[in-house]
């Protein structure tokens, strides 16, 4: 299944979250930081990537830590360090590629796949400017944080 973020609000709330986007250094981490600060006590949340980077963007820890949201210890990984995609209830996809990878796994599993699209903050010319790329991760976090309030609810609001 697919759908927007808009679409899913007030729709059930999943045991488990798997984010996914190209390289899981940037949106997929994120989104995975922020809904276990949020939700983490009831969702298991991880993130990977299509073709994951080298190592964790420095920008995307940044500006987590500035907002209060703990990125995570380990870097970038992709559906091969996962057990079984399948055992996810629903699986977030941050990009065209990874929308396609992950319902073409999920094709034959009752694993919900949703699709939200996010501009890559490095597709904004920046200049080079620490504080203006800053600024472009800083909207990411921000369109992410408000796209998870809007699917899953407020941090610690009771669910029905």
């Amino acid at each position: 299944m697919s759908g927007s973020a808009e679409a899913k609000k007030g729709g059930d709330v999943p045991a488990s979250v798997l984010f996914v986007c190209n390289l899981n250094a940037i949106r997929s981490p994120i989104a995975e930081a922020i809904l276990k600060k949020t939700h983490g006590a009831r969702i298991f949340v991880d993130s990977v990537g299509v073709a994951p980077a080298e190592e964790a963007d420095p920008f995307a820890a940044e500006v987590l830590r500035e907002a209060g949201f703990a990125p995570s210890a380990r870097g970038p990984k992709d559906f091969d360090e996962l057990d079984d995609v399948t055992s996810f209830d629903l699986i977030v996809a941050l990009t065209p590629e990874a929308r396609e990878k992950a319902e073409e796994l999920t094709r034959s599993s009752a694993t919900d796949v949703e699709y939200w699209e996010i501009e890559d903050p490095l597709a904004s010319p920046t200049g080079g400017n620490r504080e203006r790329r800053l600024d472009a991760y800083r909207t990411l976090r921000d369109r992410i944080s408000r796209l998870i309030e809007n699917r899953f609810g407020r941090a610690g609001a009771a669910t029905g």
